[in-house]
This record gives structure tokens, sequence and C-alpha cells, in this order.
């Protein structure tokens, strides 16, 4: 299934007719609405859940308790990092390093055992990234 505008665009050129059209834009929408509640099934805040989506996707396989062990980090690690975003703090380097160090900290503190030396370096790096990201707007 594609997007709204890729089912619009296959309508438009004839290859679906209203009925497949209307289908599949009601699949889409569940699908939406399943995947922006999802954070309250996970019991977690949407940035808790991001976090523990970068931590989880790829990840090894876990058991329910090293998933609930890793949301436990997600939170942390956001409670912790959310105390160190000073404004311009990408364009300083101690700021940079003072998160990078509390996301290495938290990781190597709480992940499972699960997670090997490479994957841990991998997510200390996916999480450093998406706070430099979300923060840089």
């Amino acid at each position: 299934m594609g997007s709204t505008s890729e089912l619009i665009a296959d309508y438009n050129a004839g290859s679906r007719n209203i009925d497949e059209l209307f289908e599949e834009l009601l699949k889409l929408s569940r699908e939406l609405s399943e995947e922006q509640t999802r954070h309250v099934r996970e019991n977690m805040l949407p940035d808790e859940l991001v976090i523990f989506d970068i931590l989880t996707r790829p990840a090894p396989d876990l058991s329910e308790a090293e998933r609930e062990e890793v949301k436990k980090v997600a939170r942390q690690l956001l409670m912790k990092v959310q105390g160190l975003l000073a404004l311009d703090w990408q364009k300083r380097a101690g700021p940079r390093a003072q998160v990078k160090g509390a996301s290495s900290d938290a990781l190597d503190d709480g992940l499972p055992r699960a997670y090997d030396k490479p994957l841990y370096e991998a997510k200390v790096e996916a999480v450093f990234e998406h706070f430099y990201e979300t923060q840089a707007a």
C-alpha cells in the first residue's frame, strides 16, 4: 500500500476505482491511528517512544522483561539529556560532549546484556544523532 498521494494518483490514472481507493484510504487511516496511539499502549510518552524505537529497531530479540528494561533506559535517558539541552548546544564542544556522555552512560548502565558492544556503540551514535537533529530546528 502506498501513501495517500500515491493512492490518489493511481485513482486519477484509472488504475483504481472509487471503492478500492476508499478501502485503501480506510486501511491507511487505521494504520496511522494505531501508530499514533502506540505510545499509550506501550505506556510511554511520545518522546520516550522515539528513543525506545531507536534502541529496539533493529535490536536483538528481547524478552518482555528486557523490553521493560529498555523502556526504563529510554525514560531515564530522555530526562537526563533534556536537562543538558541549552540554546545552541550543538555548536559548542562541551555541551555536545555532555549529551553524548549522558547517552553513553545511560545506555551502558541500563541496556540488557543482549546488546553487544558494536550494537551498544551504534545505539549511542543513533541516540546522539536523534538529539542533535531534533534539537537543531
